[in-house]
C-alpha cells in the first residue's frame, strides 16, 4: 500500500473488513501489512476520520471476537482429525 496516505489506508483497510468480515489477521496479510497496523488504523485513527465508518468496522471485529474460540476450536479439531480415521 505504498504510495496511499494513512487516512486512505484506514478507510481501504475499514472497507475491506465491512464487505468481506475478514479478520484483523486476514485483513494484514491481504494487505502485506503487520496487524497492529490495520488494529491502529481502524481502531485510533479510523475515529478521527470517519466515526461513522470506524462504528461499522468495530460491530464486524467485535463479531469476529466473539467467534474466534469457535474457529479456534475448529482448526483444532481439523489438525487432529488424521489421528482418528479408521482405515
Amino acid at each position: 500500500m505504498k504510495g496511499v496516505s494513512i487516512e486512505e489506508r484506514a478507510i481501504n483497510l475499514a472497507q475491506y473488513i465491512i464487505d468481506s468480515k475478514d479478520t484483523v489477521r486476514g485483513t494484514a496479510k491481504k494487505f502485506g501489512i503487520s496487524k497492529s497496523t490495520v488494529h491502529k488504523d481502524v481502531s485510533e485513527r479510523l475515529l478521527e476520520i470517519s466515526p461513522t465508518l470506524a462504528f461499522e468496522v468495530r460491530k464486524v471485529l467485535d463479531e469476529n471476537k466473539a467467534e474466534r474460540h469457535i474457529r479456534g476450536g475448529m482448526a483444532t479439531k481439523l489438525k487432529y482429525s488424521h489421528l482418528h480415521k479408521k482405515n
